[in-house]
């Protein structure tokens, strides 16, 4: 598993260790991970969403799905 180092801003900082304290994650690498996985299925849903709308607009809907679908965490 790769490490990274990445600077934050303070609120940043103290947003994580907050939702550490909550008990969103048990630690700051986890919030960022959670954090990531969210994104990642954030993007997927908005392409669903694109494709599904240029198929209501009579577009022709490109791609693979099984692909799509392997964004998802």
């Amino acid at each position: 598993m790769a490490t990274l180092s990445i600077p934050l801003s303070p609120t940043l900082e103290e947003f994580i260790d907050m939702l550490v304290k909550e008990g969103f994650a048990q630690n700051k690498a986890e919030v960022v991970r959670k954090a990531l996985r969210f994104l990642a299925e954030e993007q997927a849903v908005v392409a669903v969403l694109k494709s599904e709308q240029e198929v209501h607009e009579g577009k022709v809907l490109r791609g693979n799905l099984k692909k799509l679908a392997g964004k998802m965490p």
